[in-house]
Formats: structure tokens, sequence, C-alpha cells
């Protein structure tokens, strides 16, 4: 199973600084997870919302299963995560202080089962995006130097 895809979200890795870290299983339907086999996931502007004691990955779509047959899908419906009702109370309470939010990084397959890592993260401002992106090109630009 090593050649499953693993789907990052690149973006938020541009617009947030990430503070922590979990990894939850997702409740699926059979051609979700055939569709997330090929790939067919964009995390967009997703978010994870935390409401009845649940915790719900919001905005993420997973395209419909091509051979899917008769079985509707829903691409844009908000999907449950799995994850210990302490972990869902920690995260509740710190989604609620000014300026933090939870935003999924990556999505991959884990002993057959999808699991999404998701992230407690602060957005950044404009100026710590353009000094990051800096930085990154700085280092890119070192490490192809000491490469020749």
């Amino acid at each position: 199973m090593a050649d499953t895809p693993r789907i990052e979200n690149r973006k938020a890795r541009q617009y947030y600084e990430f503070l922590e870290f979990f990894e939850a299983g997702l409740v699926l339907t059979g051609p979700e997870v055939k569709s997330i086999r090929a790939g067919q996931v964009s995390f967009g502007d997703s978010f994870v919302e935390c409401k009845d004691g649940e915790a719900f990955v919001v905005g993420m779509r997973i395209a419909p299963y091509e051979r899917g047959g008769y079985v509707l899908q829903e691409p844009d419906r908000s999907k449950k995560l799995l994850l210990h009702s302490r972990e869902i109370g920690h995260l509740a309470s710190r989604i609620e202080q000014k300026g933090l939010t939870v935003v999924p990084v990556k999505m991959y397959f884990k002993q057959g089962k999808v699991k999404l890592e998701i992230a407690l993260a602060r957005g950044r401002k404009l100026h710590d995006q353009r000094e990051e992106l800096k930085r990154r090109a700085e280092a890119r630009d070192v490490e192809r130097e000491l490469a020749r």
C-alpha cells in the first residue's frame, strides 16, 4: 500500500502558524475512500468545527467517484472526525480563543484507514507570510549553491 497518496494542504502552511497537531479518523462512505485513493481531494478553505461534543471538517471537497454507480455522493458535505472526547474538548476550548482555528494539514492512509492530520493554528499576518517566503527562497538558494 506504499502507492497510496499523501495529500497535503500546502496553502495552510503559508497562511497559518501551527501550534499543535492531532491525528483523526474520518467517517466516510465507500466511494469516498476510492476517490481519496485516486487523489481526488481538495482542501480549499476547509476548517474544523466543534459542536455538540463532536468535530466536523467543513469545506473539504472529495470529488464523486466516477464508477460509484447508483450511490449518490455529496462532495462538499461535512465529514465527522473521529477523536477522543478529551481532544475534542481541548480543541473546542482553544478555538474559542481569539485568533485560533483548526485546519486540516494532510490526509493519508494508515493501516488501510484514512487519517487526517489536523493542526491548531494561528493566522499569519501578510508581512509574516512575505518573510516566510523570503526565508524559504534564501534557504533554497543556499542549498542550490552547496549542491554545486
